[in-house]
Order: C-alpha cells, then sequence, then structure tokens
C-alpha cells in the first residue's frame, strides 16, 4: 500500500528560537501587533508499507531516527493512503 505522511516539527517549549524572534521582529516592523512567533518545518513524506499499522511504526521511526532531535523536537504527523 501507498502512504503519505505530513510530518510536522516544532521546538520543545523553553529552547530559543532564533528564526521565530526574527519573524516577529520583522511582522512588528511591518506594523502587525505580534506577540510571538515559533518557526517549524513540515514534511511530506510518500513511502510504502503493508498496512496503515505498520506505516504508522514506520513513520515514527523516520521521525525518531532523522526528521527530528528527540531532545529538542517535537512531532506529529497525519497519515493517508495514496
Amino acid at each position: 500500500m501507498k502512504f503519505k505522511a505530513f510530518v510536522y516539527v516544532t521546538l520543545k517549549s523553553g529552547y530559543s528560537d532564533p528564526e521565530g524572534d526574527t519573524t516577529a521582529d520583522a511582522l512588528k516592523g511591518l506594523g502587525y501587533s505580534v506577540n510571538k512567533v515559533r518557526a517549524s518545518k513540515a514534511y511530506e513524506v510518500y513511502f510504502e508499507g503493508k498496512d496503515k499499522e505498520q506505516a504508522k511504526a514506520l513513520i515514527e521511526e523516520m521521525c525518531r531516527r532523522l526528521l527530528t532531535n528527540p531532545t529538542k523536537d517535537d512531532y506529529r504527523f497525519e497519515l493517508s493512503e495514496q
């Protein structure tokens, strides 16, 4: 079966986010009333698995092994069949 996963990676609370801070400052400079911006990453991963349970296990493994740093990152994903 073919699957697609959207993986969203964000910094855990307490970690500095220079990209988010710079973006917030730029938005304020443009006149927007912004309190805080947090930058994040999104990945679209297309892959194959024998069923949805295996696909979930595979994307979890991909997140732990490469797509995130478990020390500083949180993640979530949305999985769908293709």
